[in-house]
């Protein structure tokens, strides 16, 4: 697939990392040529300066042959004139557009009469979304959800006497048979595990489930991670991402904001509810930490746009008795050396996008696509379309469909509506019509051949 990326920022670039991985052709515009070229030197791709709302500087990067085209630099206004422009220029047939402003949110601004966006994404919406469900469901590393949030998948860390650790999976299996779920991946010191029924779990191993949303909770409490409830926040930031997320805790928790800057303090006051307090000072103040007794504190969130400045605040947090931290990392670098460390969860903002994009890159019926480890793995939800002479799903049994070793079929929705509902497939589950089947997939490089299954084969008569 031939993409155009305009913005060479830390959104930008990390989808463009992303996107080259998957042999795509990307063409990066930036007005920063020394960007673009440290960028050309590290990446399979070209880049073109300029100002990519020109129609002659598209022109030069190719958009009169291109396939999808996103705007991705930090202004809203840069990113919808430069889509207006590739559709209506160059018949670009399909536009996404990073947003961060909701006044633009319009269906008739965005459409093909307005400004000519297929789909907006935004960083920071995303990140709230992640924090959110992570605050759901404490005891999970990561949380992503399915057919209308049907299905989930949870990423959890094996705690040391976790009712899994030291069991195989089938044992496990047979202390919870009225349990519908499936365990589709293990990962051990980082290195994947072979995931069989004999395969033994150890504490400290981080394993992937799939399960309905009605069996999430009671999935997590027989694994036996710990599952208190979340009462205290403090979010360190109170930046784009941190009002959001304020905004969002607001009446549900106690949450305390901490803010450097005294104008932004006084805005944020302004912002939210009263008794929510927001509090002038670094979140790596230890003296201003302990004062807020830190050490009773649920979760503390570091959110600010400094990766270090996250990272320290959430390493002291953790280290004063906080009994849950999680740091914004934008360096891939830094969220991969930080895997396993005091730090319990890193969040980059570009890998919690990327789902968002990859739904447009992915070939046949793919409803829905989430990153994962760090954008080495992936989780696929493709709906079975046709008949059994025109599907390689529907009419077929589970164990007759070929998947890439490592692969495997977790779960399947079945239905619409409140019809719907989910479905832990055996070996002998036959596929039907219209159904959502989520696959994990170990490997990237994995993802071409399973999304033939969800294309739909032509018949002659």
């Amino acid at each position: 697939m031939r993409i155009l990326i305009l913005g060479a920022g830390r959104v930008g670039a990390s989808v463009a990392e992303t996107l080259v991985s998957e042999a795509n052709d990307i063409t990066l515009i930036d007005t920063d040529p020394a960007l673009l070229r440290k960028l050309e030197e590290r990446l399979e791709l070209r880049g073109v300066a300029g100002n990519g709302t020109l129609p002659s500087v598209l022109r030069g990067a190719g958009a009169d042959d291109c396939d999808l085209f996103i705007a991705a630099t930090g202004t809203d206004a840069t990113n919808l004139v430069a889509c207006k422009v590739a559709h209506d220029v160059f018949g670009i047939p399909s536009t996404i557009a990073r947003l961060r402003s909701s006044e633009f949110r319009d269906d008739e601004l965005l459409g093909k009469g307005g400004f000519a966006v297929d789909r907006m994404i935004c960083p920071e919406e995303s990140v709230t979304r992640y924090i959110q469900l992570l605050i759901d469901y404490p005891g999970a590393l990561q949380v992503v959800r399915f057919s209308q949030g049907q299905a989930h998948m949870a990423v959890v860390r094996v705690a040391e006497g976790s009712a899994l650790a030291g069991r195989s999976i089938a044992e496990f299996r047979q202390q919870h048979p009225d349990l519908p779920m499936r365990i589709v991946a293990v990962y051990r010191n980082d290195a994947e595990q072979p995931c069989a029924a004999d395969t033994r779990v150890q504490d400290g191993d981080e394993i992937f489930v799939l399960t309905g949303l009605e069996s999430l909770r009671p999935a997590l409490r027989a694994i036996g991670n710990p599952d208190r409830r979340v009462r205290r926040v403090m979010i360190a930031g109170g930046g784009r991402v941190g009002l959001r997320l304020a905004r969002e805790l607001a009446g549900k928790f106690d949450v305390r904001v901490f803010e450097a800057d005294r104008k932004r303090c006084d805005y944020l006051a302004g912002e939210l509810p009263r008794e929510m307090l927001v509090l002038q000072g670094d979140g790596a103040d230890e003296e201003l930490l302990r004062a807020e007794g830190v050490g009773e504190t649920d979760l503390f969130i570091a959110l600010t746009s400094d990766d270090e400045d996250n990272i320290l605040a959430a390493m002291l947090a953790k280290r004063m008795g906080a009994r849950r931290v999680i740091a914004l990392v934008n360096r891939r670098a830094y969220a991969e050396m930080l895997q396993g460390s005091t730090i319990d969860i890193a969040i980059s903002p570009a890998q919690a996008v990327i789902g968002e994009l990859l739904l447009h890159v992915r070939r046949g019926a793919v409803a829905a696509v989430h990153s994962l480890r760090r954008g080495t793995a992936e989780a696929l939800e493709g709906v079975a379309r046709g008949d059994a002479k025109t599907s390689h799903l529907v009419g077929r049994r589970v164990d007759q469909i070929k998947l890439p070793a490592g692969a495997r079929v977790g779960a399947i929705v079945r239905g619409a509506g409140n019809a719907a509902h989910t479905l832990v497939p055996r070996h002998d589950t036959v596929f039907e019509t219209d159904d959502h089947v989520i696959i994990f997939l170990p490997h990237k490089s994995m993802v071409r051949e399973v999304e033939k299954l969800f294309q739909v084969r032509a018949t002659f008569f």
